[in-house]
């Protein structure tokens, strides 16, 4: 997606005048997450019906998502000891395959949101377990799709002491004992320069090392069309979850490029102050944020820049 967005509420002495607006040529949600969405919202309970239906943690990593499915009848149950009866839906980070498990041991219907993308890691994890290999994943230890790719190369994965590892940065990797057979997978929204600094940090240390790239092809693209929007404007906004690790990322690749790079969730935190004799602003959002949420912001720059 983009677009130059004018100010078509303006005077025509005021266009001459008014900034343009650029949203980032991909932005927004992804397929794993507009998938989640439309299954949360198909398992809702519909007028009139008593069943219980909750997402087992937030089903994305937006605020806003979570309050707008809560008013749509889904609920968040932060364990399966918060979801005694009815449809408990899977986030869209996944879970560790026990959880689910117990899921259906409890009687509970479930409804498994997964990213197919976060479930290529679990296969490739699992996988290299199988091989014989030391799983790496490069990632943000204790985030959920992390947690859930731990829980899939091993019974043992969470433990303390457990055969894969999580590293974040080179640095991390530096610090680790490595040998024999290394395979790595990688948390799918990191960047690609993380994951090529983190291999080269490993690759001398190891007898073999086996790579398999799991970053999402959706995450890469919103990088690098922030990047490149960003160079190019005077002004940015990042819009999505504080709490999202993909969309703080694109704040950070933004403000490397735009120092004036502001990162909301709502339009109502926008401030006129921020666009001050800005000529271009850029626009991007992360992969768990509707496109709702940017038109809003969209609207709201518009505003505040008459």
């Amino acid at each position: 997606m983009s677009e130059n967005v004018t100010n078509t509420a303006a005077t025509a002495s005021d266009q001459a005048t008014a900034p343009t607006i650029e949203i980032a040529a991909h932005a927004g949600t992804c397929y794993g997450v507009q998938r989640a969405l439309d299954m949360a919202l198909a398992a809702a309970p519909q007028a009139g019906e008593s069943t219980q239906v909750h997402t087992l943690g937030p089903l994305i990593h937006n605020p806003i998502v979570v309050r707008e499915l809560a008013e749509a009848g889904v609920g968040l149950a932060e364990t399966l000891d918060d979801a005694a009866s009815g449809t408990v839906i899977i986030r869209a980070h996944g879970v560790v395959p026990q959880v689910i498990d117990a899921a259906h041991d409890r009687g509970l219907t479930v409804v498994d949101a997964t990213c197919p993308y976060v479930k290529k890691v679990h296969v490739a994890a699992e996988r290299l377990v199988r091989e014989g290999y030391h799983v790496v994943v490069v990632g943000e230890p204790g985030h959920p799709e992390v947690e859930g790719i731990l829980g899939h190369a091993g019974d043992d994965a969470l433990a303390v002491n457990s055969a894969a590892v999580v590293v974040s940065w080179a640095a991390d990797a530096n610090a680790l004992s490595l040998k024999g057979k290394v395979g790595l997978v990688v948390q799918t929204t990191q960047t690609a320069q993380n994951l090529a600094e983190v291999v080269a940090a490993i690759t001398p240390h190891v007898q073999e090392l086996r790579v398999i790239n799991t970053i999402c092809a959706a995450t890469s693209e919103r990088q690098q069309a922030a990047a490149t929007l960003a160079n190019r404007c005077d002004c940015m906004v990042v819009v999505g979850g504080k709490n999202s690790g993909n969309t703080r990322r694109l704040a950070q690749i933004c403000a490397d490029a735009c120092e004036r790079t502001y990162h909301i969730e709502e339009a109502s935190e926008l401030d006129a102050a921020w666009f001050t004799d800005a000529r271009h602003i850029g626009i991007t959002a992360g992969a768990s944020t509707p496109q709702e949420h940017i038109e809003r912001a969209v609207t709201r720059i518009k505003e505040l820049c008459r």
